[in-house]
């Protein structure tokens, strides 16, 4: 699998709904449809991996193939700023 970065979206609210609508828009731009989503890699934050009202959980009710994983880049990376602290 290939991963690619499509780009980025300002967003004044991060509940999920507002993220979700950020990445449909974002898709839409570039002539994608969250029905043909992969993976999905998000932080701990319940906005993103909540089990009811999560990002990860309307992106699955719409396609229930988007692979979720938790993202250990971001883990590492918390982890490093606050040894390097």
């Amino acid at each position: 699998m290939i991963e690619r970065f499509l780009g980025i979206e300002h967003v004044t609210n991060t509940n999920a709904l507002s993220l979700k609508q950020a990445m449909e828009n974002l898709f839409s731009k570039l002539g994608l449809s969250i029905s043909i989503l992969q993976g999905q890699g998000y932080d701990g934050a319940s906005n993103m991996q909540g089990e009811f009202n999560g990002l990860k959980t309307l992106i699955l009710k719409e396609n229930p193939c988007a692979y979720y994983v938790y993202c250990f880049a971001h883990q590492f990376q918390l982890v490093l700023v606050a040894v390097a602290k």
